[in-house]
C-alpha cells in the first residue's frame, strides 16, 4: 500500500489577524472530563469536547474498557460512567493511545489499581517519551509496570495489586506525573500526598471536587484518600488557552491585527502566556471574566503591539509549558534579548522542543542559543525557510504563526500530529488572515 504522503504548511509573508472566533476545546479537561465521567455513578454529559486525535485516544481507550460514550458530535457526550471498579479489560489486553503522552500517564496511575493487566502503547513519537518519572513513583505505592530498557513504552501494567498511599515530593513540576499519582490515590489504602515544587496546572484537582471526590490542599500539598466514589455531572469544556496562544502571539506581532477570542479558559495554572506576553508588551485585554462549572474562563482581546526580550520569571514558567514554542517566535519578533531558564521539561515533549525551535529560529534568521533548560533569543528580522516540526504540533502551529512577520515564505514539515490538539487550525488561520496552505509532498 502507498504510504500516505506528509502534511506540510507553506505560510506566504505578511497580513495581519482579525475578526472573532472560539478555538477548540481544552485538551486537558477534555481527557479528563472523559477518564473521570467513565469512572463516575450516573451519567455525565459534556460540551465543547475536543475532537482531536490525543482526546479522541483516551475516548476509544474507555470504550474499550467497557464505557459507553455517545458522541462526539459538535464537542457533546454523554458518558454512562461505570463506577470506580467497573472498568474492564480490553478485548486484547492493549490499548493504543496514538501521540498521546497525557492519556498515557495519567491511565498508567488509574491502570495500576484495576483488577486487570493492561499493555499501553501509542506512535512511534510516543514510544521515545521517557516514562520513568511516572512508573517510579507508582512502583513506590506498590503498581507493578513494566517499561523497555529505555524507561519508554510499551508499558504492561499488572493489575489486582493492593496499592498504598504514599507522600511524594515532585522533582520536577508536572501536571501529569501529580495527576497520575492522584488518579493511582483514589484506588489506595491511606492517604496519597504529592508536593509541587510550583504549582502546576490543577485541572485534576477541579475536576475531582466537581465530581463529588474529597480532596485536601494546603500550600504545596495536594491529598486524596482512596476508597472515594464519583458522582456524574454536566462540564462546560472551555476554549483551550494553549491554542489560543498561537493566535494571541500572532496577533501581537502583526501590524494592524486586532483580534477576539472567545470563552478562554484562564486557569490561574494555566495563564502564563498571558502575563509573559504582557510582560513583553502586548496588548492583551481581559474582558467578562466568569466561572463555568468550576473553571475560570474569559473573552481576550488583543491588539498589535511592539514587543521587547524579557528574563522569563522562573515562577512563571510551569503556567506556560505548552505555550513555549508560540512564546519563542514572540521573542524572535520583539526587541531585545530574551531569557528563559528552568524550562527542563521542554526538552521530553513530543519533541526536544528547545532544540527543534531553536533549528528553526536559526534557519529563519535568528540568534536562538538553546540551553540546557531554556534558551536566549535575540529578536531579530524573520527571513524564511524550510524548517522540520519533528512531528510535533505545538512547533508546527507556532512556524505558521511566525510566517505573519516574515519577510520571505516558510515552509513547516511534519504537520499530520497537528491534528491531535487542533483540528482545523489551517482553516481557521486562514480565515482569520493567515496566508497558509496545505500540501501533502509525494
Amino acid at each position: 500500500m502507498k504510504p500516505i504522503a506528509e502534511l506540510r504548511y507553506r505560510v506566504h509573508p505578511g497580513g495581519c489577524l482579525q475578526g472573532k472566533l472560539r478555538v477548540p476545546g481544552d485538551k486537558s479537561i477534555s481527557h479528563r472530563a472523559v477518564m473521570l465521567g467513565s469512572l463516575a455513578t450516573g451519567v455525565t454529559r459534556v460540551s465543547g469536547f475536543l475532537e482531536g486525535e490525543d482526546s479522541l485516544a483516551t475516548l476509544h481507550a474507555f470504550r474499550r474498557m467497557g464505557v459507553s460514550i455517545q458522541g462526539p458530535e459538535a464537542g457533546r457526550l454523554e458518558i454512562a460512567g461505570v463506577g470506580m471498579h467497573g472498568l474492564e479489560a480490553p478485548a486484547d489486553g492493549c490499548l493504543d493511545l496514538g501521540n498521546s503522552g497525557t492519556s498515557m500517564r495519567l491511565l498508567c496511575g488509574l491502570l495500576a489499581g484495576q483488577r486487570f493487566d493492561t499493555r499501553l502503547s501509542g506512535d512511534s513519537s510516543l514510544c521515545k517519551r521517557p516514562m520513568g518519572r511516572v512508573t517510579l513513583p507508582l512502583s513506590q505505592m506498590g503498581a507493578f509496570i513494566e517499561t523497555t530498557p529505555e524507561g519508554t513504552a510499551p508499558l504492561c501494567i499488572r493489575g489486582g495489586r493492593p496499592l498504598h498511599g504514599i507522600r511524594y515530593e515532585l522533582p520536577v513540576a508536572s501536571a501529569q506525573v501529580k495527576s497520575s499519582l492522584l488518579l493511582a490515590g483514589l484506588y489506595a489504602q491511606g492517604e496519597t500526598c504529592v508536593v509541587e515544587p510550583v504549582p502546576t496546572r490543577d485541572h485534576t484537582e477541579r475536576m475531582l471536587e466537581g465530581f463529588g471526590y474529597p480532596l485536601r490542599r494546603a500550600g504545596a500539598k495536594i491529598s486524596v484518600v482512596g476508597g472515594g466514589e464519583l458522582t456524574g455531572r454536566s462540564i462546560d469544556v472551555p476554549a483551550d488557552i494553549s491554542s489560543s496562544a498561537f493566535f494571541l502571539v500572532g496577533a501581537s506581532i502583526a501590524r494592524g491585527s486586532d483580534l477576539y477570542l472567545e470563552h478562554v479558559g484562564i486557569n490561574p495554572t494555566r495563564d502564563g502566556v498571558i502575563t509573559i506576553l504582557r510582560l513583553m508588551g502586548a496588548d492583551i485585554t481581559v474582558l467578562n471574566p466568569r466561572s463555568v462549572g468550576g473553571e475560570p474562563v474569559a473573552d481576550l482581546r488583543v491588539r498589535a503591539a511592539p514587543l521587547h526580550g524579557v528574563v522569563i520569571p522562573a515562577d512563571l514558567v510551569p503556567l506556560a509549558i505548552d505555550e513555549f514554542p508560540a512564546i519563542f517566535v514572540a521573542a524572535a519578533c520583539a526587541k531585545g534579548e530574551t531569557q528563559l531558564t528552568g524550562a527542563e521539561e521542554l526538552r521530553v515533549k513530543e519533541s526536544d522542543r528547545i532544540q527543534v525551535m531553536a533549528d528553526g529560529l536559526r534557519v529563519l534568521g535568528i540568534d536562538a542559543r538553546p540551553a540546557p533548560d531554556g534558551m536566549i533569543i535575540r529578536g531579530g528580522r524573520l527571513s524564511g525557510g524550510r524548517v522540520s516540526s519533528q512531528g510535533d504540533h505545538r512547533v508546527a502551529m507556532a512556524f505558521a504563526i511566525a510566517g505573519l512577520a516574515a519577510a520571505e515564505e516558510i515552509e513547516i514539515e511534519e504537520c499530520d500530529n497537528v491534528n491531535t490538539s487542533f483540528p482545523g487550525f489551517a482553516t481557521l488561520a486562514q480565515g482569520l488572515g493567515l496566508a497558509i496552505r496545505e500540501w501533502r509532498s509525494e
